[in-house]
């Protein structure tokens, strides 16, 4: 990527608006410095919820990674945010950008039967769809057993094969699970005729710069590792709507319908701790939606935030109101464990909510 050239005559400006109304700034070989004064927010107070954010998450890491941008331009680089690591689920993102390719391509559909595609899934699995692989909503499961078992004793792995009895009916629940994931990603590959890092790099990573990453192409979907920096480039993306530099790279529909909440209420949660999602996901985006007690999953965020998240509090973290992305990796503690969706959505809102007193005035 560059880091020691410049980052002023390695930036690129195109006369259109972020969200915010500010000029979208897309970066070259490196992303360009944000001006408090004149980008419009406060240093300390971001800096102030940077230290926040670092003892919130000290037992986990820290925040020596995090890395946010503004309108394209950098308001906060934390010492390690060129430090790779696994991103674990925050990959389910980048699937679901290639499914929305495939769309755009006409090879797939939100309606288009898996099994067509995956024969093996005829008998048990004759009715799902992707759009229900897509919103962890497809009941699927596989044989192989290797963490998180439920009360039933069905457990998850990386392993989408051979299928087991469906968890439940199609589009009934929802139900946080690898398995089904890694068949949805197998499905996908199928239709793009080539691995999904391949379609992602020809078509998104290299058209924003996004150089230092790597997707392990036998892990449909849990295989990327890169840094912050590189990340922030995807998230950046998607604020501007999959348009990079005048370039439309991904269906401005597509990112609009994939962040927005595709898991109403009427669809419950399954057993798992984890699976949270009613109400608060789309196709394989975390969204800042109601839960179905009625309050929002990060109250002190503007309602139309949204992430990918993986183990470890990784996040790609986009807030189109203040034109803002925010990027945390973290290769997590060295006995494995992790904070709860509980801890990680509390430290998240409250993190957002300091955020944002900076943008205030602007």
């Amino acid at each position: 990527m560059g880091i020691g050239r410049s980052v002023l005559r390695d930036s690129v400006m195109v006369l259109c608006c972020a969200a915010g109304g500010a000029a979208a700034v897309f970066p070259g070989a490196d992303w360009e410095p944000a001006r408090p004064a004149a980008d419009g927010f406060q240093a300390e107070r971001v800096q102030a919820a940077a230290s926040w954010l670092s003892a919130a998450l000290h037992d986990w890491g820290g925040a020596g990674t995090l890395f946010i941008v503004r309108h394209g331009r950098v308001v906060w680089a934390g010492p390690q945010c060129a430090a790779e690591h696994a991103i674990f689920s925050a990959t389910k993102s980048f699937t679901s950008t290639c499914f929305g390719l495939l769309i755009e391509d006409g090879k797939a559909s939100l309606s288009t039967l898996a099994r067509d595609h995956q024969p093996a899934l005829a008998a048990q699995y004759p009715d799902v769809t992707l759009r229900h692989f897509a919103t962890m909503t497809s009941g699927y499961d596989a044989a192989t057993v290797h963490y998180e078992t439920d009360a039933a004793g069905r457990g998850d792995s990386w392993i989408p094969d051979p299928p087991a009895a469906p968890l439940f009916a199609p589009g009934t629940r929802f139900r946080y699970w690898d398995e089904a994931m890694m068949q949805f990603g197998n499905i996908l590959a199928r239709l793009a005729g080539e691995p999904l890092d391949l379609l992602f790099k020809r078509r998104v990573a290299d058209r924003i710069g996004m150089t230092r990453w790597r997707w392990d192409a036998g892990q449909w979907t849990g295989g990327i590792h890169t840094s912050s920096r590189e990340l922030a480039r995807f998230g950046h993306l998607f604020l501007n709507r999959g348009n990079w530099h005048g370039g439309q790279l991904v269906p401005a529909a597509w990112v609009d319908e994939a962040t927005a909440v595709q898991v109403p209420t009427t669809i419950p949660n399954d057993d798992l701790p984890r699976s949270r999602g009613s109400g608060i996901y789309g196709y394989n985006w975390w969204v800042n939606g109601l839960k179905p007690d009625g309050t929002r999953l990060w109250p002190d965020a503007p309602p139309r935030a949204y992430y990918a998240n993986g183990l470890h509090s990784n996040v790609c973290i986009v807030v189109p109101e203040w034109g803002v992305v925010v990027t945390r990796t973290n290769g997590g503690r060295p006995d494995g464990s992790a904070n709860t969706p509980a801890d990680i959505d509390r430290i998240w809102s409250a993190f957002l909510g300091q955020l944002g007193s900076a943008f205030a005035q602007s």
